[in-house]
């Protein structure tokens, strides 16, 4: 094989690599577009955990980002979209959580460990410590003669 056909053949797998990761979703308006984009920007790839839709490359997040876009295009509300997404996926998909009783611990839960390491550290501060220096008086002969023992050896 020649080295001009190892080019081509190199440059057309790199332009059909390139042409696949843009993602292109025709809008009828730019509101649309923008609550598209806004959904997408809310809503956290699975995957990923830490990233949003839009942010993602993950398979998962193309696909969700097509649904998304399919359910605009069957005129869903944005609360719908998003109670699709947390019926189908939890209410981890989403990065603003609804509060109930099963995400109690994730919206309250940091301020009750701040309110513990606070509590904590108010009474370990409030507790009374021996004074050390003070030593009964035999406890001062046995240091004495414990000290004169050890610098005779």
């Amino acid at each position: 094989m020649s080295i001009k056909t190892m080019m081509v053949i190199l440059f057309s797998l790199y332009w059909q690599i390139t042409y696949a990761a843009i993602e292109v979703y025709d809008f009828k308006t730019p509101a649309e577009e923008q609550r598209f984009q806004a959904l997408v920007g809310e809503l956290r790839c699975p995957k990923c955990q830490n990233q949003n839709l839009s942010g993602s490359d993950a398979p998962i997040a193309k696909d969700l980002k097509d649904r998304t876009y399919q359910l605009l295009q069957e005129g869903k509300t944005d609360n719908e979209i998003r109670e699709y997404m947390v019926d189908r996926y939890g209410d981890f998909i989403s990065y603003k959580p609804p509060v109930r009783s099963t995400t109690y611990l994730l919206w309250f839960g940091p301020f009750i460990l701040l309110v513990m390491v606070v509590l904590i550290i108010i009474f370990r501060r409030r507790q009374v410590k021996p004074d050390a220096s003070a030593l009964t008086p035999e406890e001062s002969a046995r240091l004495a003669a414990l000290l004169k023992r050890n610098s005779h050896d």
